[in-house]
């Protein structure tokens, strides 16, 4: 039997879990060179991101600098990571003035990312996602980098494929997608020119108990909303597996840049998720449209092959979030759209 918890009963005890390192992580911390700077650590993954890093260092037995950056349009936000013990610079990352004061650090994780309302703002989009990496890798030429990417770059996949693997060629559908190919190739060229060591996370999708494609799909159900099956397969990765592994992978990094597939070993259907919350609401779900034969999907064979799979049983991750639920706690509010299919986001 696994020793989680019953039930997540409040942010506090969600953001401890997240941010609890594995041995593998604090091991590796154990015996990291050079400090850490988190650029855009106020979004969903950064907080708990950081804070694990810093929990690693504290278990290894290590001293490090670890920055926080963001513009901090929440102060709350920066006050928490601050509790944390993480040092925090408050600035926009897209003004490079700014950008270029920051200080030389060993260690970057690139977070900055524009994905919600990004079709009706494409040129800040573009700017987020394309020109901000470009930045980043110029400016870093001499750090290792660890860069967040998604797996919305793929073409939609046959389900039976197992999902696309980081030998596929690309094929972005819409220009959100194609904004954050753009970002790989920035830092691939920032990687080759200044032979930058860099990893780029393909990412589907991190999940908890207040956003990600679980809590979407939990919603349509409990507010008795029709759940559309067109985008009938996904992937899913627990955020506290997610960021043991983006930690993990500072030993990933290449030059030329390399490229790892982050998510869950399932295939899951969004049918079958519908149900189990069903039955874990006392309601029937209402379903649209019928299962395309293609999905988006990720395949993340090598990077089990290299730190083992996921530890979060997604049944573990749905019980929590049923609850979650239940009792109305607070949500992010940010829905993921994982159902669109043509790439307008």
């Amino acid at each position: 039997m696994n020793n989680y918890p019953d039930k997540i009963e409040n942010e506090e005890q969600l953001e401890d879990l997240l941010s609890r390192p594995g041995s593998g992580t604090i091991d590796m911390f154990s015996k990291l060179e050079g400090d850490l700077i988190f650029l855009g650590v106020s979004g969903k993954i950064g907080q708990s991101l950081a804070r694990m890093a810093k929990r690693a260092c504290d278990e290894g037995g290590v001293k490090k600098r670890i920055i926080g950056v963001s513009k901090f349009a929440d102060k709350e936000a920066q006050k928490k990571i601050e509790k944390y013990g993480i040092e925090t610079i408050r600035g926009d990352l897209l003004d490079t003035e700014f950008t270029k004061s920051l200080p030389d650090i060993r260690n970057v994780f690139f977070l900055a990312g524009m994905k919600f309302g990004s079709t009706s703002n494409l040129a800040m989009t573009w700017a987020v996602n394309s020109y901000l990496p470009a930045i980043i890798a110029d400016h870093f030429r001499k750090s290792r980098i660890v860069a967040f990417s998604t797996g919305c770059v793929y073409p939609l996949v046959p389900v039976e494929s197992g999902g696309s693997v980081e030998t596929d060629i690309p094929e972005a559908i819409g220009e959100y997608a194609q904004s954050c190919l753009g970002r790989e190739r920035m830092f691939e060229y920032g990687s080759i020119r200044n032979k930058t060591e860099i990893v780029l996370i393909r990412l589907n999708y991190a999940v908890e108990m207040r956003y990600g494609v679980l809590v979407d799909i939990a919603l349509k159900v409990k507010n008795n909303q029709p759940v559309d099956l067109a985008m009938g397969y996904f992937n899913v990765i627990w955020q506290g597996d997610l960021n043991n592994i983006v930690l993990r992978s500072l030993d990933q990094v290449r030059s030329p840049a390399n490229i790892l597939n982050i998510t869950g070993p399932e295939i899951l259907s969004v049918h079958e998720v519908a149900e189990k919350f069903g039955k874990l609401f006392n309601i029937k779900p209402v379903f649209v449209n019928k299962e395309a034969k293609t999905a988006l999907l990720n395949n993340s064979a090598r990077a089990f092959e290299i730190f083992g799979k996921p530890a979060m049983p997604t049944d573990q991750v749905i019980l929590w979030i049923s609850w979650w639920l239940k009792e109305e706690k607070d949500l992010l509010g940010k829905p993921t759209h994982f159902e669109v299919r043509d790439g307008k986001y």
